[in-house]
């Protein structure tokens, strides 16, 4: 027969255990734990307090800038008669500049349909498809020349965002990435 110590085995009544325990001490955890609840913590509190804000873009005009820190003249005011007549806005052809439509939200159908909807209005749409990637807001995106041509197709399409072209984006035609905000 095996022997265990006496502090193993379950104390008979009336009796008490060789071995007494302390319970007086606190185990502290490794500081790695206390780091971790820490970053767990700031974590949730950064997390609800942006949660609701807006994306921070703004677009900065240098010609604001520019006249905002010129000196006063000394040359008088041109009267109204001199003013110079201003340039009349090119005419954009809806139907000469290509466009491609991509869907960037997971609402199935949402580039076919603003394809439709550009297609009626008069542009030539030469392509859809889903597009992979983060886009904060629905845009229309624009190589140098065509940027009347695609601040024309935004207002067409009601999105309020437009940009210029990049990365793998093709610079012969407008390329409009629509997200969940995209106008239906």
């Amino acid at each position: 027969m095996t022997s265990f110590p006496s502090f193993a085995r379950f104390p008979s009544p009336g009796r008490t255990p060789t071995r007494r325990r302390d319970e007086r001490g606190v185990a502290f955890p490794s500081p790695l734990v206390m780091l971790s609840v820490l970053a767990v913590a700031m974590a949730s509190i950064t997390f609800v307090a942006t949660r609701d804000q807006a994306p921070t873009e703004r677009r900065v005009d240098t010609a604001t800038i520019a006249s905002s820190t010129k000196a006063p003249s000394a040359e008088p005011a041109p009267t109204p008669s001199e003013r110079p007549k201003p340039k009349p806005k090119p005419q954009v052809e809806r139907g000469e500049v290509y466009v491609e439509v991509y869907n960037n939200s997971g609402i199935r159908g949402l580039a076919a349909a603003t394809a439709a909807t550009a297609t009626g209005v008069g542009w030539a749409v030469v392509g859809e498809d889903n597009w992979q990637g983060l886009i904060p807001t629905s845009t229309v995106y624009y190589p140098p020349r065509l940027k009347a041509a695609g601040k024309q197709l935004a207002l067409d399409l009601g999105i309020t965002r437009t940009a210029p072209a990049v990365g793998v984006m093709k610079r012969d035609r407008l390329t409009v990435i629509l997200t969940a905000d995209a106008p239906r």
